[in-house]
């Protein structure tokens, strides 16, 4: 089991709440479905969720992890909200930039970069919570959730005139 460990804290962005969230370690298939439940827990949680993801210490992720990520965008959009990126490694921004997550996610090279950008953020006053190893998930989370395909309408059929009497 590969080992990962998230923690959450709290900031400000000018007049919004946000997360900070740093993860440190490999996010894969050994831990990223009990992993996400967390970042799930956050977006519920606000009302416009603003997550700053830390990914500076972040040495591996898989496809699965890069799936979550795209939801995580898509659930925090569907409530006003924003997600970003801060610090890769160059492994992980060169996956992240072939599988196009750079184009609706924005990539920040540094904590005080996307502070900056994102409206002068300073850390609040309340203690980060603690960074805990993952413990393995006691059943299998449903997948992330899929955006629906949009499926043009079949072309109409035409009626028969009734016959001619």
């Amino acid at each position: 089991m590969s080992d990962i460990q998230i923690a959450f804290q709290d900031l400000t962005l000018g007049a919004k709440a946000a997360k900070l969230i740093t993860f440190v370690g490999q996010l894969d298939e050994t831990n990223v479905d009990h992993e996400a439940r967390k970042i799930y827990q956050v977006i519920t949680e606000m009302a416009e969720p603003v997550l700053l993801l830390d990914f500076s210490d972040l040495e591996y992720m898989n496809s699965k992890s890069i799936g979550y990520v795209t939801d995580w965008f898509t659930q925090a959009s569907a409530k006003n909200g924003s997600i970003s990126i801060i610090g890769p490694k160059p492994n992980i921004l060169d996956i992240l930039k072939v599988v196009g997550i750079t184009q609706i996610i924005t990539v920040y090279n540094t904590l005080e970069e996307a502070k900056t950008a994102l409206g002068g953020a300073f850390i609040a006053e309340v203690a980060p919570a603690p960074v805990t190893p993952a413990a393995p998930a006691a059943s299998p989370p449903a997948a992330p959730t899929e955006t629906p395909v949009s499926v043009a309408p079949a072309a109409p059929t035409e009626t028969p005139a009734p016959p001619a009497v």
